[in-house]
C-alpha cells in the first residue's frame, strides 16, 4: 500500500485572486517581505497496489481526469509506502 500527496495549484499564467488577497492579509500583518502568494489543494490518497509504478499511474491519471482542470492547473505528487496501522 503506498500513500500519495498531491499539491494542485493554478499555472503561473492564471490570477490567484484568493492569493492576492492572502497576500494583502500577511501585509496589513507587517510581513511586506512576503510575495507572489498562491492558493491551491492538497489531497492525500492510499492506493492498495504492492507496486509503486502502479501507484504513480493511477495518482497521475487520477490528477490528469479528475482532481487537476488540464487548462488551468498543474500538479505535483510523491508516493511513499503507506504505514500500517498496528493490530491490538
Amino acid at each position: 500500500m503506498f500513500r500519495a500527496r498531491i499539491t494542485v495549484t493554478l499555472r503561473n499564467s492564471i490570477l490567484d485572486p484568493q492569493g492576492k488577497a492572502v497576500e494583502h492579509g500577511i501585509h496589513s500583518l507587517g510581513y511586506s517581505a512576503v510575495s507572489n502568494v498562491r492558493i491551491g489543494k492538497h489531497i492525500e490518497l492510499e492506493i492498495e497496489t504492492n507496486s509503486k509504478e502502479e501507484a504513480e499511474r493511477i495518482v497521475k491519471e487520477t490528477c490528469q481526469r479528475l482532481l487537476a482542470n488540464p487548462v488551468m492547473e498543474d500538479f505535483a505528487f510523491s508516493i511513499e509506502p503507506a504505514r500500517q496501522a498496528a493490530h491490538v
